[in-house]
């Protein structure tokens, strides 16, 4: 079992939806049903104070995304109102907005920032079925491309694959992104060196309910891609592409009996985190027989709490730090 390095009383007042660590774990943001988004510092005695207080959106966020340092310190949200927002800190503890993206007709789900070396590049997708990419220019002006329509259901969850990956581009050139629909679907899309249209280039088919998440594995010098995904019907999937072009195996990891709400690989890729519905965030490796075996649970009593305290609280410890 898990112990939590840290319990972290984040002073929202309604559910916290998300919570991420920055690249070097040092800072935490955290988003909520309240519209707040709170950075805290995380200290070295394993303690912890709030840095900054957020209030950019007009509804529930459900997202908040890190990019890499050498950006400075830049951190994208997205919202039930539509809107995903990039700020930026400016001086220690003020934050400003320096785009606010509103195209999106419904509520957008997910934010990812693409790996830093394609540049300051952000996904995000909406309940509507809209998929864009945000690009920062030179003349510090930004730009949005959409994706094709393909799924009016909506899309949940959006996830960039790791830069040097195997892909279609002989170059190696090419970027790919997976998201996950409402139409129970991954898709895999496909960006060439020098092209502007997304396309998709497969379809994985095999969850029975809407796919809530998608996480591609980091990428640690195997020639394959992996990436995990998990649905409404309780499942969670590791997908494999040994070969590119090629197809792509399933392997279920495991069948909750509750809704598997998010997926989050480690650093290095050995470790699926995955978070379900029954308050549980168990911890899977992969066995040298390649099925996947639970190593640990983080249910603790803060667990409990946590839901009987409207989900407020957050563990630091079982958290993985972004690593794009």
């Amino acid at each position: 079992m898990t112990t939590p390095l840290l319990n972290l009383d984040t002073q929202h007042q309604d559910m916290v939806h998300d919570a991420k660590l920055d690249y070097y774990a040092k800072r935490l943001a955290t988003c909520s049903s309240d519209r707040l988004i709170k950075i805290y510092d995380i200290l070295e005695d394993r303690n912890y104070q709030l840095a900054a207080d957020i209030q950019a959106h007009d509804g529930p966020v459900w997202q908040v995304d890190w990019a890499h340092p050498k950006f400075g310190v830049v951190l994208a949200s997205c919202s039930y109102d539509g809107k995903v927002i990039i700020h930026m800190e400016s001086s220690p503890g003020q934050w400003r907005q320096i785009y606010v993206y509103q195209e999106m007709s419904s509520s957008v789900n997910s934010v990812a920032w693409a790996p830093h070396e394609y540049n300051l590049c952000l996904a995000c997708c909406s309940s509507d079925g809209k998929v864009a990419v945000l690009t920062h220019n030179q003349n510090d002006t930004w730009s949005a491309t959409l994706f094709p329509e393909f799924c009016p259901l909506g899309v949940n969850a959006v996830s960039w694959a790791p830069f040097g990956s195997p892909n279609p581009d002989s170059a190696g050139t090419a970027k790919r992104l997976a998201t996950a629909s409402c139409d129970n679907m991954v898709r895999i899309w496909v960006l060439n060196e020098g092209e502007r249209e997304w396309k998709i280039e497969d379809e994985l088919k095999q969850h029975a309910d809407w796919v809530r998440d998608v996480a591609w594995a980091p990428s640690i010098g195997l020639p394959c891609n992996t990436l995990a995904s998990c649905s409404e019907d309780g499942t969670v999937l590791v997908w494999t592409q040994d070969t590119v072009p090629g197809p792509w195996t399933c392997t279920c990891v495991t069948k909750f009996d509750a809704p598997v709400w998010s997926v989050s690989w480690s650093i290095t890729g050995s470790v699926l985190a995955v978070s379900s519905g029954d308050a549980n965030v168990t911890l899977w490796k992969e066995s040298l027989d390649r099925s996947w075996v639970q190593v640990s649970n983080v249910n603790e009593e803060a667990s409990q709490s946590t839901v009987n305290d409207q989900q407020q609280d957050v563990n630091v410890g079982h958290m993985i730090p972004a690593s794009s």
